[in-house]
């Protein structure tokens, strides 16, 4: 079957519709589906559930799809330096379902591997717990938290062959990984194809049974999520 598509347009053909639940991956803005989140913003797709970890920044990642009212729930772990998340979530405009790091991460994985749900210590006496079943272990408490499934996933690697085995570069690896088993369908964008059996079984990050969908999105721009400088030193 042939997973590689033109352009993000073509690849996201058929899988949109409103109201529909979208996996995300990447971390900031590292690793993050950036064509694909162009092309769900250029197609007007509405009511959306998005579980990712962040939303990216103002104008930037998830951002843009924030700014056009395109996102009604984010399901994620940080609000970090989006304050456009962070206005429309404060003024009612957005549901936000806070969700521990590493329990998302989970939440996600587990959906992908077919369980329902998990027992974690994270968040028990919590506003994370609330509404939540306790249930005790060894005489600790633990919460259960449902595993996500969504109606597609959107990820970003760095090297694929063109069956869709792929390969994650450093900091991109993280919530990549999880999100692209979560999904019904996984659409991946990669900054390079190379021919089947060009890449080392050993370095394989996500076997290509995994991904349905496949681009080149590259060239891309190096974003800084927060610049810090100082001032230079004078000689």
């Amino acid at each position: 079957m042939k997973k590689l598509y033109p352009n993000a347009e073509a690849a996201l053909e058929g899988l949109l519709f409103d109201g529909m639940t979208i996996c995300a991956g990447g971390f900031g803005l590292s690793g993050i589906p950036e064509r694909l989140i162009d092309a769900i913003r250029d197609a007007g797709t509405t009511g959306l559930t998005i579980a990712s970890n962040n939303a990216g920044i103002d104008g930037e990642g998830l951002g843009k799809l924030l700014r056009t009212r395109q996102v009604k729930k984010m399901i994620s772990s940080y609000v970090g330096e989006n304050k456009e998340f962070e206005r429309q979530y404060l003024s009612g405009e957005l549901e936000v379902e806070f969700c521990p790091q590493g329990t998302l991460a989970e939440r996600c994985r587990a959906g992908g591997a077919g369980i329902p749900g998990f027992y974690t210590k994270t968040g028990v006496g919590t506003l994370v717990a609330e509404g939540k079943e306790v249930k005790s272990f060894d005489g600790e408490d633990y919460i259960l938290e449902r595993g996500i499934r969504s109606d597609l996933s959107i990820i970003k690697g760095w090297k694929a062959d063109e069956s869709g085995n792929l390969i994650f570069r450093k900091t991109a690896r993280n919530f990549n990984q999880p999100m692209a088993t979560a999904g019904k369908v996984c659409v991946a964008e990669v900054e390079e194809v190379v021919p089947v059996g060009s890449l080392d079984p050993d370095q394989i990050h996500l076997p290509g049974i995994y991904v349905n969908r496949l681009i080149v999105g590259s060239p891309y721009d190096k974003k800084i999520e927060f610049r810090t400088t100082r001032p230079r030193e004078t000689a």
